[in-house]
């Protein structure tokens, strides 16, 4: 017997909708069956690919006796919180609030019936008391009968805690925006929390950070040329990046990364695996490639576009949005091997090999199983003389054949569940990482990838002016700040692949909207757009979370376009933005990295440079840039023959020979004719002996 949940875009709430429970998804008629009945709201939040939140399905929510009880207590209620953020981010919040300890999913509130202001909750409960947690159903009887008994109580703590969460969102403006301090604390905060063991930041469960990690690469860059440059940065961002793709936080046969370690050492992931995440490391390793020149950290981001093209595209190629951490209702069990699977599909030397490479000559790390790892190098490997040559290049040939069998053979397993909405935000991130993968890699086809999905997000979510979140089949809900703000971060990356006026136009739109729905009086924007759904709170936040935050990329969008296009209106936007922001960069700089590359932005000014000469030109002059690491210039290359372009822009007037104009901020040096004169005015220096190519 299904619930009302049938029906519903996503797949999330799908997978509860033959539950015992009378399950409503959030929307009128579950807040007026509250209001009706008197009943509180059992708030239940979560996603399909989180392993806690099928945990305490199996253990409840499709028990009956147990259902039972949510059915005579409560109005039962499910969120994604994929599709529904602006819910989560208040609730999360909330609960930090109430219990005074981090929230995670499962979420669980308990919400009162008339105002949907929460009063009690948790994460995940087991069915019966357990490791120190209350058994469901005792927590169930107790809350409604709290509930029943204290009315006025509970209506004043409830009062005191939404004027808390005003006050949360509002900091004292500063009177101008901040210094260089936000970016010299988060350099601080980043070493005090390295792990020099291991790379990374913190212990376990460990989180890969990227933002942290784009912040020492680009602080590292910024003191190339001082007397003494920030090698520590460079050495803390080099020694994370190696170690979260050596251990098993990356998958070492398909590509792609986990959401998190369990570990310290990066050995043994929360086995789902993210969109955003993946957007968010292939960018970073993408980038670190041109930094450094490393090939493992090219064949780390090339391994991470394959797997988001071969498993997480859909036909119409756009991104889903997930990989399950579980398959077979255990976590893991579609990446873990025994050394006889592995002997069962490759040669006894091959198989050998493969072994020493991944730690299956080792002990078990997963109950008795082996999770693959790198755990000797290619060139140990060759210099210990076990497998036939002393050449570290034929056996990663080897390795790399053996991996190619093995994931065959695993692709015909049982495959963990995949979430297939299609959201804004999240393909945006995608797309901007392809982008910039495909400059790093010489890969044109990541690019192909990376249009087509944008184009697909502009045919069925952009509707009448403005932006929906979701798609599976059909659109769904109104998009958040995060979905406006990626998507035009998304147009602008587009547009130094592949120059079309269009794509800025679509920026402007983007940005347009966000200026007239989501600004909030005193600088910044809301989250939700002016005519959303009112909830208890609207959030105005500038901290990341899970992914960037949005208000810090509309930042940097409005940014670059106000330069770029001599948008003052933008750039006033963004300055008091900064304001806005108030010291909470200096404070926290670790929650507002985001931010902080914003301000950086703000202090340096964005850098340009726009290309104007025949195709075939642009694309030498192209290609000369992708190899020289510009963390903080956007190159549009706009063939002499272009339209309908910016006024702006075409005032950067062809001329007859290719010609590239550098500019930082409303700075511009004088036109530059050759890639030597080019060079010069980046300040980059040339190598002994390497004479530029002239087009």
């Amino acid at each position: 017997m299904s619930n009302r949940l049938k029906g519903s875009l996503s797949p999330y709430l799908l997978q509860h909708a033959d539950n015992p429970v009378d399950w409503y998804p959030w929307g009128p008629e579950a807040l007026a069956a509250a209001r009706e009945s008197g009943k509180p709201i059992l708030l239940s939040i979560g996603y399909s690919a989180c392993h806690w939140c099928h945990v305490m399905a199996h253990e409840s929510f499709e028990h009956a006796p147990t259902a039972a009880v949510m059915n005579e207590l409560f109005v039962n209620v499910k969120v994604d919180r994929e599709e529904r953020p602006d819910l989560d981010r208040i609730y999360q919040l909330a609960h930090q609030l109430l219990t005074r300890r981090g929230g995670g999913w499962p979420l669980t509130l308990f919400l009162t019936p008339a105002d949907q202001r929460p009063f009690f909750g948790g994460t995940y409960f087991p069915r019966e008391s357990r490791g120190g947690l209350p058994g469901f159903v005792d927590v169930l009887k107790r809350v409604a009968a709290y509930h029943a008994e204290h009315r006025d109580a509970l209506e004043q703590q409830n009062a005191a805690l939404v004027a808390t969460l005003e006050r949360i969102d509002t900091t004292e403006p500063l009177a101008a925006p901040p210094d260089g301090a936000a970016l010299a604390a988060a350099r601080r905060d980043l070493e005090q929390r390295f792990d020099r063991e291991h790379g990374g930041f913190g212990q376990a469960p460990k989180f890969p950070l990227p933002a942290g990690l784009v912040r020492l690469l680009h602080q590292w860059h910024a003191t190339a040329g001082d007397e003494q440059p920030d090698l520590k940065a460079l050495y803390m961002a080099t020694l994370s990046l190696h170690r979260m793709a050596e251990g098993g936080l990356r998958d070492q046969l398909g590509g792609g990364f986990a959401r998190y370690s369990v570990d310290a050492a990066w050995q043994v992931p929360h086995f789902e695996k993210m969109l955003y995440d993946n957007a968010a490391l292939l960018a970073l390793y993408a980038e670190a490639s041109v930094a450094t020149g490393e090939a493992f950290y090219r064949e780390v981001a090339a391994d991470t576009a394959d797997f988001l093209l071969r498993d997480l595209r859909g036909a119409e190629g756009a991104f889903h949005a997930a990989l399950d951490a579980d398959s077979e209702g255990e976590e893991g069990r579609f990446y873990l091997w025994t050394p006889d699977e592995v002997a069962a599909h490759l040669s006894p030397e091959d198989a050998a090999l493969f072994a020493a490479r991944y730690g299956l000559d080792g002990e078990p790390n997963v109950e008795g199983r082996w999770h693959l790892r790198i755990a000797r190098s290619l060139d140990d490997l060759a210099a210990s003389g076990r497998f036939g040559t002393s050449a570290a290049a034929v056996l990663a040939h080897r390795l790399d054949e053996a991996r190619d069998v093995l994931r065959a053979a695993r692709d015909r397993r049982v495959w963990p569940g995949r979430d297939d909405k299609i959201l804004t935000g999240w393909n945006a991130l995608a797309i901007r990482a392809l982008v910039r993968a495909s400059a790093a890699l010489a890969r044109p086809d990541l690019a192909d990838a990376a249009r087509r999905a944008f184009d697909f997000l502009l045919s069925h979510l952009w509707r009448d002016g403005r932006l929906l979140a979701a798609w599976r089949g059909r659109a769904a809900q109104p998009a958040f700040l995060d979905d406006y703000a990626m998507l035009a971060d998304a147009a602008l990356e587009l547009a130094s692949a592949r120059f079309d006026a269009r794509l800025l136009a679509v920026a402007q739109s983007l940005m347009d909207v966000v200026q007239r729905h989501f600004a909030a009086p005193g600088g910044g924007w809301y989250f939700t757009a002016d005519d959303s759904e009112r909830l208890i709170h609207r959030s105005l936040r500038f901290d990341d979370d899970a992914t960037p935050a949005g208000a810090a990329i509309v930042v940097r969008v409005m940014l670059r376009l106000g330069y770029l296009l001599g948008r003052e209106d933008y750039l006033r936007d963004a300055e008091r933005a900064l304001q806005a922001a108030g010291t909470a960069p200096v404070d926290q700089p670790l929650g507002h990295l985001t931010l902080i590359e914003s301000l950086d932005d703000y202090l340096s000014q964005p850098g340009f440079i726009v290309l104007r000469g025949s195709p075939e030109a642009l694309e030498v002059w192209q290609a000369e840039l992708r190899r020289r690491y510009l963390p903080r210039h956007l190159v549009l290359a706009i063939p002499d023959d272009a339209t309908d372009l910016p006024p702006a822009l075409a005032a950067r007037a062809p001329r007859d020979t290719t010609v590239a104009y550098v500019c930082r901020g409303s700075t511009c040096a004088a036109p530059a004719t050759s890639l030597a004169a080019l060079a010069a005015a980046l300040e980059l220096p040339t190598e002994d002996g390497d004479e530029l190519p002239v087009a």
